[in-house]
C-alpha cells in the first residue's frame, strides 16, 4: 500500500513516542540506541524497526530502567524485557503503542491480536476508558503535527467503531427504561463519531432506549421525532469540527426555535459550547464539555 508509512524523521518519533527529539539524539549518540539512515542532502530517517524499538525503551525507561542499563540489552532481550513489563504493571502503555504500529502499516491482525488480549484482562468498558480514549488523544495530537494521514485515522477509526458497534449489538435489546427515547446525531459535516458512538453504547447499557442517526444530520430532519412518538426525547449531539465558531450561535438559534415550546430536550457536547454556554435559550438545552462528563449525571 502507497499509504504505509515506511520511513519516520525524528520529528515524527518526537510525535508518536513523546520523547523530545533532542533527547532521542542524545540516546542515539551516546548509547547507539537506533540507527537511522539518511538521505542524500545528510537527513535522518528512521524504519519501523527503529520505531518499534524506540517505544520499547520508552516503556522501559518511564517505568524506572535507566538509559544506560537499556542500552546494554540485545534487541531480543529489549523486546522480552518490554513484554514482560507490560503483562505486570504496563499493558496499558504496551497496548497504546500494539495500535500505534498497527495504525500506521494498517495491519488489522495487529490491531486484533492486542484488542483480543486485552479482552482477558479488562471489560469492554475498561479498554474503552484506559485504552482508547488515550489512544485517540494521542492521535489528535499527530494529527496537529502531521504525524499520520487521513488514511491512518479512517483505518484505526473504523476498527473501533467495529468494536463499538459489536458491544453495543450484544445488549441493544435490554432495554428497561422506555419512558424516554435518546436520538444521536452530528451536525452537518461533522464526521468525528466515536464519542458519539461510545455515548450510544453508555446508554443502551443504561438500559434506555435510544436511535442512533450517526453523521451529518440537518436540523430540520429533527421534526420527523415530534410527529412520531409521544414520549420525551432527548436529543444529543457531540461537536468537533462542526458547526465553525461564527456560525455556533446560529446553529443553537435554530436548535431553540425547533425547540420551542416542546417538552423535549437537547444536550450538547464537546469544547465547542463553551462559546454558547452562557447563552440564554427559552428551550431545555444544556452544554456538557465532555462526553465522561455528561455519563458523571446519567
Amino acid at each position: 500500500m502507497n499509504n504505509i508509512k515506511q520511513d519516520f524523521t525524528i520529528k515524527d518519533l518526537e510525535n508518536i513516542s513523546g520523547i523530545k527529539a533532542h533527547t532521542i539524539r542524545i540516546w542515539e549518540k551516546r548509547y547507539n540506541l537506533l540507527q537511522p539512515q539518511r538521505t542524500d542532502t545528510n537527513i535522518r530517517y528512521y524504519s519501523n524497526e527503529n520505531l518499534q524499538k524506540l517505544l520499547n525503551i520508552v516503556l522501559l525507561n518511564k517505568n524506572n530502567f535507566k538509559i544506560s542499563k537499556i542500552a546494554k540489552m540485545s534487541d531480543e532481550d529489549l523486546i522480552i524485557k518490554s513484554r514482560e513489563l507490560a503483562l505486570e504493571i504496563a499493558a496499558n502503555d504496551e497496548a497504546i503503542n500494539s495500535f500505534k504500529l498497527a495504525m500506521f502499516q494498517f495491519d488489522k491482525f495487529r490491531f486484533n491480536n492486542t484488542y483480543n488480549n486485552l479482552l482477558l484482562k479488562k471489560s469492554f468498558r475498561e479498554i474503552f476508558k484506559d485504552v482508547f480514549i488515550p489512544f485517540l488523544n494521542h492521535i489528535g495530537l499527530l494529527w496537529q503535527t502531521d504525524t499520520l494521514l487521513p488514511a491512518h485515522e479512517h483505518f484505526v477509526s473504523n476498527l473501533i467503531s467495529q468494536k463499538i458497534h459489536i458491544n453495543t449489538e450484544k445488549i441493544q435489546y435490554n432495554a428497561t427504561n422506555k419512558e424516554k427515547t435518546y436520538v444521536l446525531f452530528l451536525p452537518q459535516n461533522e464526521i468525528h463519531e466515536l464519542g458519539l458512538l461510545y455515548l450510544n453504547y453508555e446508554l443502551v447499557l443504561r438500559g434506555f432506549s435510544t436511535v442512533y442517526l450517526g453523521q451529518s444530520l440537518p436540523l430540520d430532519n429533527l421534526d420527523v421525532f415530534f410527529k412520531s412518538t409521544n414520549k420525551e426525547i432527548c436529543f444529543i449531539t457531540s461537536l468537533t469540527i462542526m458547526p465553525y465558531d461564527d456560525k455556533i450561535e446560529d446553529y443553537f438559534k435554530t436548535i431553540d426555535t425547533i425547540l420551542e415550546d416542546k417538552k423535549h430536550q437537547f444536550i450538547a457536547i464537546g469544547h465547542k459550547t463553551e462559546l454558547v454556554k452562557g447563552n440564554s435559550y427559552a428551550s431545555k438545552i444544556i452544554f456538557y464539555p465532555s462526553i465522561s462528563d455528561l455519563l458523571k449525571v446519567l
